[in-house]
């Protein structure tokens, strides 16, 4: 709690100036049955008609004063609010860029972007509210039975006894309504989950003619949160009735006991009408309480959620060993018996890797779907740490160098091409900050894509469909490596970036690659890359059960004879090496 609201200390001053001005609003409400009761007692009882209009001026007065000021109070109210909100969304956006991949498996998509969006703005209508009008309801109450015990303690008596037993209905009914609205708001989650993935893969629904499928998992995600949020509202509105039914009671007892004073001259009719004047204050007070509950027990739900993700603790940050001035400069990469598995499982996806790629060098890595290829990428730039083992760039521990420093020095193009919204000369500059449009232009080109890209109507201002919808998948595999390329690396990272390539194509972007003084680790199912790289790993179940050049392996190892043989026949085993080149 004391995290998020933390976040309002930079607005204490407006909020000071909120609240007084809400004070205002609050002090010509109370002070009005007061000002009513003396023009009842001294004015219409004794037929003065300049006392009347003396103190109905006074109450027009202060009633304009505290217009203005509930007017004041609503802009600045919606200034803090507003700005609350914009610096929590800003802070967890990049909280949650500093996650690790682990951090992110704690939280489904679906849920940071509801904490992000929905939670959010749940607290700042809180925060807005809560200088505009929560703020008012309790001290109504408060401030109403203190000015009823001022007027009169016998008839206030009865205000005395009935507030406190509402006030502990209300905090038992917010306790149980704190439970329900989190439960809602994960249900959300789940809708939230449902529609994302129906959307992402909207293509492959139609197709494949899943589209009642879908509607019934998203009828059932949906049905869930409808039936969690009636049962919450119904708490919520069942408390309303009782409330009221306490107050009338309230107000009738107070009108029967004011009767019999009156008759006996103990009580005035001017103290009787404030009294109940307070009462009603105090009980339509006590009927925005309903809302108040939900209200409140929804920010405490989302205030939980927020807190979730601040409260999570990066777990792969620089080292102690980290220091500034190590730079990758030459791209030597080494694994030394290098074992690893994935957060919250035990069972290792590599297992005692070893092997170097000298600097300059192009490994390919083969192996079956499963084998641990890109669970080895992934370690170098240090999206994962090793369990066991070390990895070196240039004889370093890759735990000596700052992640900043790491990672800007290494070009990865992941096995799914993942465009981002935006012109195609966005998404290649996106992978080095101030790049050219020289850059962009040699980028482009060694990665065999400028071609495709000037035969469209815009060229390189062509603005992308979502995740690069109206491009095919090689041209989205292009563009990944020219972002790649852009930055001219010094370890260039391809988890099988080719495979939606020609042949031809394929290799003039093989060949364009001599140009980068890059160490290259290429993953491929295609012997015809491998054949052309230093040195070819090959990797089954997580293990490394050979290394060596293409001429070496297909003599030695039978289970690249059999990649091979499956490719190319038995008797196009033995193609040469120079007809595919790096």
């Amino acid at each position: 709690m004391k995290k998020v609201f933390s976040f309002l200390r930079p607005y204490r001053i407006p909020m000071g100036f909120a609240v007084i001005l809400m004070l205002v609003e609050l002090g010509v409400e109370l002070l009005q049955p007061l000002l009513m009761a003396k023009i009842i007692d001294e004015g219409i009882l004794k037929k003065d008609l300049s006392v009347v209009m003396l103190w109905g001026m006074v109450i027009v007065g202060v009633s304009l004063f505290a217009f203005a000021g509930g007017i004041i109070n609503s802009f600045t109210a919606s200034h803090v609010s507003q700005s609350f909100g914009y610096d929590i969304r800003k802070q967890l956006f990049e909280k949650v860029q500093s996650f690790s991949f682990t951090n992110l498996t704690k939280f489904p998509t679906s849920s940071l972007i509801t904490r992000m969006t929905n939670d959010v703005t749940v607290l700042q209508n809180t925060v807005f509210m809560s200088l505009r009008i929560m703020m008012r309801a309790p001290l109504i109450v408060i401030g109403g039975a203190i000015m009823a015990l001022t007027v009169n303690m016998k008839l206030a008596f009865v205000l005395v006894i009935s507030i406190p037993i509402l006030v502990l209905f209300i905090s038992q009914v917010m306790k149980h309504a704190g439970r329900l609205f989190r439960t809602v708001q994960g249900k959300l989650d789940s809708v939230n989950s449902v529609m994302r993935e129906n959307l992402t893969g909207m293509r492959l629904i139609k197709a494949f003619l899943r589209n009642d499928y879908e509607e019934d998992r998203f009828d059932k995600a949906n049905d869930t949160l409808r039936e969690k949020t009636s049962s919450s509202l119904r708490l919520i509105e069942t408390t309303m009735p009782f409330l009221l039914m306490v107050m009338n009671i309230s107000v009738l007892v107070i009108l029967w006991i004011g009767s019999k004073h009156i008759q006996t001259g103990d009580i005035k009719v001017g103290e009787v009408v404030a009294i109940v004047n307070y009462a009603t204050r105090i009980t339509a007070s006590f009927s925005v309480f309903s809302w108040l509950i939900m209200s409140l027990s929804r920010a405490k739900a989302s205030v939980e959620r927020v807190n979730e993700v601040f409260d999570t603790e990066v777990d792969l940050l620089d080292t102690a060993e980290s220091r500034a001035g190590n730079d990758v400069n030459t791209g030597k990469v080494e694994f030394k018996s290098v074992f690893f598995s994935y957060p919250g499982s035990e069972e290792s996806v590599l297992k005692n890797i070893s092997f170097t790629a000298e600097a300059g060098e192009t490994v390919a890595i083969l192996g079956a779907t499963g084998s641990g290829k890109t669970s080895l990428f992934q370690l170098i730039p240090r999206l994962f740490d090793v369990n066991q083992g070390t990895i070196m760039l240039d004889n370093l521990d890759i735990k000596s160098f700052k992640l900043d420093h790491l990672r800007k020095q290494i070009g990865y193009v992941p096995q799914e091409s993942l465009l981002f919204s935006g012109s195609i000369r966005e998404n290649i500059a996106w992978g080095k900050e101030g790049a050219s449009s020289e850059e962009i232009l040699e980028a482009a080109k060694n990665a065999q894509i400028h071609e495709s890209i000037m035969k469209l109507p815009n060229q390189y201002d062509t603005l992308l469909g979502q995740k690069g919808v109206n491009l095919s998948g090689g041209q989205k595999q292009r563009l990944s490596i020219a972002r790649a390329l852009v930055r001219r690396p010094k370890i260039l990272l391809l988890d099988d970036s080719t495979s939606a390539l020609d042949l031809k194509t394929e290799a003039k972007l093989l060949t364009a690659l001599n140009q980068y003084t890059s160490t290259t680790l290429i993953i491929t199912q295609k012997v015809s890359t491998a054949m052309a790289a230093d040195s070819i790993l090959l990797m089954q179940d997580g293990e490394m059960i050979a290394k060596g050049t293409h001429e070496t392996l297909l003599s030695e190892n039978e289970l690249y004879q059999q990649i091979a043989a499956s490719q190319f026949g038995k008797e196009g085993m033995h193609i040469e090496k120079n007809s595919s080149s790096f």
